[in-house]
């Protein structure tokens, strides 16, 4: 809790310095840092859905509510499919959230979805997208309590999540009549695109941005720790610390009930058992400047898997690549 109030402070402290100076030279300023901060609310939210902020479930959902909620994102209904992609990540098929796309699926995409998904800032931008209507291949909805990603179980949880992120949007219009939708615009609007930069940024770079070729697995040939070890660690420099260690994502992906405060305490114990299967993760001082470089290759490298075979490996479309040979 004391990490939430941290966050709460800092987020209605920039707020109010951004609002009393109202000039062009702090705006800028203003919406990284609080996108930045709204990424860390994430976070913390994060740690409630996956039980590891309290070992009381009540809180845990109640904080995750309002955290989650205020950054327009259903909490239950991502909680659930979140949940999905721990518990099959590295698998083609299984896999929930950024597992890659067959060749067939790949193939069936226009040339201007396969364009706009491969060209940055696009792919950047795709995470409301994905929580309306998930990835190319998948259907359903998170704000959908009959969507085939819940069982009949949890229509409950899921139209409570979707009532919250309704209230708050609800709040946000409310909001725009009383100060303006300018002012609304530079107050939550602009954060909250960095907030999903930072979200989809993130999450790619520890899935699928590899530096090197990591396999994806199909059948026999995949199992929860190989599927696990196909993460990998980023350093984020001294904003490590601001978005609570979620950098350090090997071990929170085989042990996700590890709070993000022992995240790196845990990885320095596993370091030596995983051995050559702990990649290291380049360090960054003091911004993560290289990860940029290491997302543009992807975006032109990786582009689909075979259709076929229990251990595959990313290929490239010569026309996104720039390349007439397949890597």
């Amino acid at each position: 809790m004391s990490y939430v109030a941290r966050d709460v402070v800092a987020v209605f402290g920039l707020a109010a310095v951004a609002a009393y100076f109202n000039n062009w030279l702090v705006w800028p300023l203003y919406w990284f840092a609080q996108g930045t901060m709204f990424w860390a609310l994430f976070v913390l939210g994060h740690d409630c859905g996956h039980g590891s902020f309290s070992n009381n479930p009540r809180l845990n959902s109640v904080v995750g509510h309002i955290l989650h909620s205020s950054i327009l994102v259903p909490y239950h209904g991502w909680r659930i499919s979140h949940r999905t992609h721990h518990q099959n990540h590295g698998h083609v098929e299984n896999d929930e959230s950024w597992h890659p796309l067959s060749e067939k699926t790949f193939k069936s995409l226009d040339s201007a979805t396969k364009k706009l998904r491969f060209t940055l800032p696009f792919p950047l931008l795709a995470y409301p997208v994905y929580l309306w209507g998930r990835s190319p291949g998948k259907t359903g909805s998170h704000f959908d309590p009959s969507s085939d990603l819940f069982v009949p179980s949890e229509r409950n949880d899921v139209i409570t999540s979707t009532v919250c992120w309704a209230a708050m949007a609800a709040l946000l219009v409310g909001l725009s009549f009383v100060m303006g939708p300018v002012q609304l615009l530079k107050l939550y609007g602009v954060p909250y695109w960095i907030f999903v930069m930072w979200l989809d940024l993130v999450t790619y770079l520890h899935h699928h941005g590899h530096d090197e070729k990591l396999p994806w697995y199909r059948g026999k040939e995949w199992n929860y720790m190989r599927g696990g070890l196909t993460t990998i660690d980023r350093d984020y420099g001294w904003i490590n610390n601001i978005h609570h260690d979620i950098g350090t994502h090997v071990i929170h992906h085989l042990f996700p009930q590890i709070p993000h405060y022992h995240l790196i305490e845990a990885t320095e114990a596993a370091r030596p058992v995983l051995g050559k299967y702990y990649r290291e993760p380049k360090k960054s001082r003091p911004l993560p400047l290289h990860l940029l470089g290491v997302l543009v290759r992807s975006m032109r490298k990786d582009h689909y898997v075979s259709d076929t075979g229990e251990v595959v490996y990313y290929q490239s479309d010569p026309q996104l690549s720039g390349s007439r040979k397949l890597n």
